[in-house]
Protein backbone atom coordinates (compact mmCIF):
# COMPACT_ATOMS: atom_id res chain seq x y z
CA UNK A 1 0.00 0.00 0.00
CA UNK A 2 1.64 3.28 -1.05
CA UNK A 3 2.04 5.89 1.65
CA UNK A 4 0.60 9.24 0.60
CA UNK A 5 0.75 12.51 2.52
CA UNK A 6 -0.65 15.98 1.74
CA UNK A 7 1.68 18.17 -0.31
CA UNK A 8 1.23 21.04 2.13
CA UNK A 9 3.06 19.26 4.94
CA UNK A 10 6.72 19.97 5.69
CA UNK A 11 9.48 17.47 5.00
CA UNK A 12 9.72 16.70 8.73
CA UNK A 13 5.98 16.08 8.99
CA UNK A 14 6.07 13.83 5.92
CA UNK A 15 8.92 11.85 7.43
CA UNK A 16 7.06 11.41 10.72
CA UNK A 17 3.91 10.38 8.87
CA UNK A 18 5.80 7.82 6.81
CA UNK A 19 7.48 6.44 9.93
CA UNK A 20 4.20 6.16 11.85
CA UNK A 21 2.44 4.49 8.93
CA UNK A 22 5.30 2.00 8.59
CA UNK A 23 5.19 1.20 12.31
CA UNK A 24 1.44 0.56 12.20
CA UNK A 25 1.89 -1.72 9.20
CA UNK A 26 4.66 -3.59 11.02
CA UNK A 27 2.38 -4.14 14.00
CA UNK A 28 -0.17 -5.82 11.72
CA UNK A 29 2.55 -7.92 10.04
CA UNK A 30 4.02 -9.12 13.34
CA UNK A 31 0.68 -10.04 14.90
CA UNK A 32 0.63 -13.61 13.46
CA UNK A 33 4.14 -14.08 14.90
CA UNK A 34 2.85 -13.09 18.34
CA UNK A 35 -0.06 -15.48 17.96
CA UNK A 36 2.33 -18.31 17.15
CA UNK A 37 4.63 -17.38 20.05
CA UNK A 38 1.65 -17.29 22.42
CA UNK A 39 1.35 -21.07 22.29
CA UNK A 40 5.04 -21.69 22.91
CA UNK A 41 5.79 -21.86 26.65
CA UNK A 42 9.02 -20.08 27.51
CA UNK A 43 11.22 -21.62 30.18
CA UNK A 44 13.25 -18.48 30.79
CA UNK A 45 16.17 -18.73 28.37
CA UNK A 46 15.28 -15.86 26.05
CA UNK A 47 16.90 -12.46 26.44
CA UNK A 48 13.52 -10.77 26.37
CA UNK A 49 12.47 -12.51 29.60
CA UNK A 50 14.64 -10.26 31.71
CA UNK A 51 18.34 -10.12 32.42
CA UNK A 52 18.11 -11.34 35.99
CA UNK A 53 15.82 -14.19 34.98
CA UNK A 54 18.15 -15.17 32.18
CA UNK A 55 21.20 -15.41 34.42
CA UNK A 56 19.24 -17.36 37.01
CA UNK A 57 18.51 -20.01 34.39
CA UNK A 58 22.05 -20.40 33.10
CA UNK A 59 22.81 -23.09 35.67
CA UNK A 60 19.28 -24.27 36.42
CA UNK A 61 17.69 -24.44 32.96
CA UNK A 62 17.68 -28.22 32.64
CA UNK A 63 16.18 -28.75 36.10
CA UNK A 64 13.56 -26.04 35.56
CA UNK A 65 12.57 -27.48 32.20
CA UNK A 66 12.09 -30.95 33.66
CA UNK A 67 10.07 -29.55 36.56
CA UNK A 68 7.83 -27.64 34.14
CA UNK A 69 7.26 -30.73 32.05
CA UNK A 70 6.34 -32.77 35.14
CA UNK A 71 3.93 -30.03 36.26
CA UNK A 72 2.17 -30.18 32.89
CA UNK A 73 1.79 -33.96 32.93
CA UNK A 74 -1.81 -35.10 32.98
CA UNK A 75 -3.35 -37.54 35.38
CA UNK A 76 -4.21 -40.75 33.46
CA UNK A 77 -7.72 -40.53 34.91
CA UNK A 78 -8.38 -37.20 33.19
CA UNK A 79 -10.54 -37.16 30.10
CA UNK A 80 -10.45 -34.75 27.17
CA UNK A 81 -7.76 -32.46 25.88
CA UNK A 82 -5.95 -29.86 27.90
CA UNK A 83 -5.12 -26.40 26.63
CA UNK A 84 -1.59 -25.73 25.47
CA UNK A 85 0.50 -23.73 27.96
CA UNK A 86 0.67 -20.06 27.07
CA UNK A 87 3.43 -17.50 27.29
CA UNK A 88 2.14 -14.92 29.76
CA UNK A 89 4.74 -12.42 28.54
CA UNK A 90 3.41 -12.66 24.97
CA UNK A 91 -0.21 -12.61 26.16
CA UNK A 92 0.42 -9.46 28.20
CA UNK A 93 2.08 -7.77 25.22
CA UNK A 94 -0.80 -8.63 22.90
CA UNK A 95 -3.43 -7.42 25.35
CA UNK A 96 -1.61 -4.15 26.06
CA UNK A 97 -1.09 -3.35 22.37
CA UNK A 98 -4.62 -4.33 21.41
CA UNK A 99 -6.19 -2.12 24.09
CA UNK A 100 -3.95 0.86 23.28
CA UNK A 101 -4.71 0.74 19.55
CA UNK A 102 -8.44 0.21 20.11
CA UNK A 103 -8.74 3.11 22.56
CA UNK A 104 -6.80 5.39 20.22
CA UNK A 105 -9.07 4.53 17.30
CA UNK A 106 -12.18 4.98 19.44
CA UNK A 107 -11.08 8.41 20.69
CA UNK A 108 -10.29 9.65 17.18
CA UNK A 109 -13.56 8.34 15.75
CA UNK A 110 -15.58 9.86 18.60
CA UNK A 111 -14.06 13.26 17.86
CA UNK A 112 -13.76 13.23 14.06
CA UNK A 113 -16.16 10.71 12.55
CA UNK A 114 -19.38 11.92 10.96
CA UNK A 115 -22.59 10.47 12.34
CA UNK A 116 -24.32 7.73 10.36
CA UNK A 117 -26.80 8.78 7.71
CA UNK A 118 -30.19 7.80 9.03
CA UNK A 119 -32.80 5.87 7.00
CA UNK A 120 -35.66 7.84 5.43
CA UNK A 121 -38.87 8.52 7.39
CA UNK A 122 -41.82 6.36 6.43
CA UNK A 123 -43.79 9.33 5.13
CA UNK A 124 -41.27 10.07 2.35
CA UNK A 125 -42.14 9.29 -1.25
CA UNK A 126 -41.29 5.73 -2.24
CA UNK A 127 -38.47 6.59 -4.66
CA UNK A 128 -36.93 9.19 -2.35
CA UNK A 129 -37.12 6.79 0.57
CA UNK A 130 -35.43 4.04 -1.44
CA UNK A 131 -32.55 6.34 -2.47
CA UNK A 132 -32.05 7.62 1.08
CA UNK A 133 -32.14 4.11 2.53
CA UNK A 134 -29.60 2.92 -0.04
CA UNK A 135 -27.23 5.74 0.88
CA UNK A 136 -27.73 5.03 4.59
CA UNK A 137 -26.97 1.35 4.10
CA UNK A 138 -23.80 2.08 2.12
CA UNK A 139 -22.70 4.54 4.78
CA UNK A 140 -23.15 1.96 7.54
CA UNK A 141 -21.08 -0.54 5.56
CA UNK A 142 -18.25 1.88 4.74
CA UNK A 143 -15.08 -0.06 5.58
CA UNK A 144 -13.33 3.16 6.54
CA UNK A 145 -15.92 3.86 9.24
CA UNK A 146 -14.93 3.02 12.81
CA UNK A 147 -17.54 0.84 14.52
CA UNK A 148 -17.87 1.39 18.25
CA UNK A 149 -17.64 -2.23 19.35
CA UNK A 150 -16.16 -3.42 22.68
CA UNK A 151 -12.96 -4.33 20.88
CA UNK A 152 -11.25 -4.64 17.51
CA UNK A 153 -8.30 -6.86 16.67
CA UNK A 154 -4.94 -5.14 16.87
CA UNK A 155 -4.25 -5.54 13.11
CA UNK A 156 -7.62 -3.97 12.28
CA UNK A 157 -7.03 -1.02 14.60
CA UNK A 158 -3.45 -0.58 13.39
CA UNK A 159 -4.41 -0.51 9.71
CA UNK A 160 -7.40 1.75 10.38
CA UNK A 161 -5.12 4.20 12.17
CA UNK A 162 -2.61 3.86 9.34
CA UNK A 163 -5.28 4.97 6.86
CA UNK A 164 -6.11 7.97 9.02
CA UNK A 165 -2.44 8.94 9.30
CA UNK A 166 -2.05 8.65 5.53
CA UNK A 167 -5.07 10.87 4.96
CA UNK A 168 -7.23 8.25 3.24
CA UNK A 169 -10.82 9.27 2.49
CA UNK A 170 -13.28 8.34 5.21
CA UNK A 171 -16.54 9.63 6.75
CA UNK A 172 -14.75 12.06 9.03
CA UNK A 173 -12.27 14.91 9.26
CA UNK A 174 -8.49 14.68 9.08
CA UNK A 175 -6.35 14.20 12.15
CA UNK A 176 -5.31 17.23 14.14
CA UNK A 177 -1.67 17.86 15.04
CA UNK A 178 -2.34 16.56 18.54
CA UNK A 179 -4.02 13.42 17.20
CA UNK A 180 -1.08 12.77 14.87
CA UNK A 181 1.23 13.04 17.87
CA UNK A 182 -0.92 10.61 19.88
CA UNK A 183 -0.97 8.01 17.11
CA UNK A 184 2.77 8.43 16.60
CA UNK A 185 3.44 7.80 20.31
CA UNK A 186 1.09 4.80 20.51
CA UNK A 187 2.45 3.21 17.32
CA UNK A 188 6.07 3.57 18.39
CA UNK A 189 5.40 2.20 21.86
CA UNK A 190 3.33 -0.72 20.59
CA UNK A 191 5.91 -1.77 18.00
CA UNK A 192 8.70 -1.54 20.57
CA UNK A 193 6.78 -3.85 22.92
CA UNK A 194 6.15 -6.33 20.11
CA UNK A 195 9.76 -6.38 18.93
CA UNK A 196 11.02 -6.91 22.47
CA UNK A 197 8.49 -9.68 23.10
CA UNK A 198 9.56 -11.44 19.89
CA UNK A 199 13.23 -10.80 20.70
CA UNK A 200 13.75 -8.86 17.46
CA UNK A 201 15.69 -5.99 19.00
CA UNK A 202 19.35 -6.21 19.97
CA UNK A 203 19.71 -5.19 23.61
CA UNK A 204 22.68 -4.62 25.90
CA UNK A 205 22.19 -3.99 29.60
CA UNK A 206 24.12 -4.10 32.84
CA UNK A 207 22.76 -5.91 35.87
CA UNK A 208 22.26 -4.18 39.19
CA UNK A 209 24.97 -4.33 41.83
CA UNK A 210 23.21 -7.07 43.84
CA UNK A 211 24.04 -9.62 41.12
CA UNK A 212 27.83 -9.39 40.68
CA UNK A 213 30.24 -11.97 39.28
CA UNK A 214 32.18 -14.18 41.70
CA UNK A 215 35.12 -11.83 41.16
CA UNK A 216 32.95 -8.91 42.23
CA UNK A 217 32.74 -7.42 38.74
CA UNK A 218 29.55 -6.10 37.14
CA UNK A 219 27.77 -8.40 34.67
CA UNK A 220 26.51 -7.19 31.31
CA UNK A 221 24.04 -9.16 29.23
CA UNK A 222 23.42 -8.67 25.52
CA UNK A 223 21.49 -10.45 22.81
CA UNK A 224 18.27 -10.38 20.83
CA UNK A 225 17.83 -9.37 17.21
CA UNK A 226 18.80 -12.88 16.16
CA UNK A 227 21.75 -13.12 18.56
CA UNK A 228 21.75 -15.65 21.39
CA UNK A 229 21.86 -13.98 24.82
CA UNK A 230 25.34 -13.88 26.36
CA UNK A 231 26.54 -12.54 29.70
CA UNK A 232 29.98 -11.05 30.31
CA UNK A 233 31.72 -9.93 33.46
CA UNK A 234 33.20 -6.47 33.08
CA UNK A 235 35.84 -7.35 35.68
CA UNK A 236 37.41 -10.72 34.85
CA UNK A 237 35.96 -10.95 31.32
CA UNK A 238 34.21 -14.31 31.86
CA UNK A 239 31.51 -15.20 29.30
CA UNK A 240 28.34 -17.19 29.91
CA UNK A 241 25.80 -18.59 27.45
CA UNK A 242 22.85 -20.94 27.75
CA UNK A 243 25.35 -23.82 27.72
CA UNK A 244 27.38 -22.48 30.63
CA UNK A 245 30.76 -20.73 30.83
CA UNK A 246 32.31 -20.08 27.41
CA UNK A 247 35.51 -18.51 28.66
CA UNK A 248 36.94 -17.43 31.99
Amino acid sequence: MPITVPLTTSRTERTMTTTTAHQLQQIARHWPDLTDALEVPTAGTGFGLGLRGYLNTLEQHDAAEQAALRAMERNPDQLGATAAPLSLRIADTMRTVEVALHETGTQIAAANQRALITPAPRDWAKDDRARRNKIALEDSRDRQRWHFTPSHTAPYSALWLCARVQGAKWPGTGLTTAQHATVRKVAAGALERIEKALDLVYQRRELSIDRPCQCGGRIEVYGGGGADPVAQCQGCGAFWSERGILAA
